[in-house]
């Protein structure tokens, strides 16, 4: 019996450290989802893994993202088809690694007023705490439970 218990704590365990690991970034920090912002010089010095997430904040009705191609945009346009995210809090989770490209598809934001992102997703790993600059209050809350879920899986395998 007590040989389950450690295989359940260790299989939680497994499961919660990817996590703890994310980073969620918040794109365009402060300025957040805009026009007229320079995306790639805020993409500079930062690391993109799978598993981390991306959160578009804008006013609603006033943007949106569309996830495209490189081709989608170098010419600012969405294939037929895409759904457009349009709730001014958007998540994506960055689910595979490789090139990816976002833009606003409301007319001109894009071509007129630079409001697209590209990024590189790296595999997923055991990287450093992300910088300052990058960490935003939101991602402090899902590390911090997470070491709190370890400590006491590790407690909770020491009383038994």
């Amino acid at each position: 019996m007590a040989s389950s218990q450690y295989f359940f704590i260790l299989a939680i365990v497994a499961i919660l450290v990817p996590s703890i690991f994310a980073t969620e970034f918040v794109v365009g920090d402060d300025k957040g989802w805009t026009i007229n912002f320079d995306y790639q010089a805020w993409v500079e010095g930062k690391e993109f893994h799978v598993g981390d997430t991306l959160v578009f904040k804008y006013k609603d009705g006033v943007h949106n993202v569309l996830k495209v191609n490189g081709t989608g945009f170098q010419q600012c346009v969405a294939p037929l088809g895409i759904e457009a995210l349009i709730s001014g809090n958007d998540v994506i989770t960055c689910s595979t690694s490789g090139r990816k490209w976002y833009i606003c598809g409301v007319v001109k934001h894009c071509e007129n007023g630079n409001q697209k992102l590209a990024i590189t997703v790296l595999p997923q790993t055991v990287s450093p705490a992300p910088s300052p600059v990058s960490a935003s209050k939101e991602c402090i809350k899902p590390i911090y439970y997470g070491w709190m879920m370890v400590v006491f899986g590790i407690l909770a395998m020491a009383m038994v």
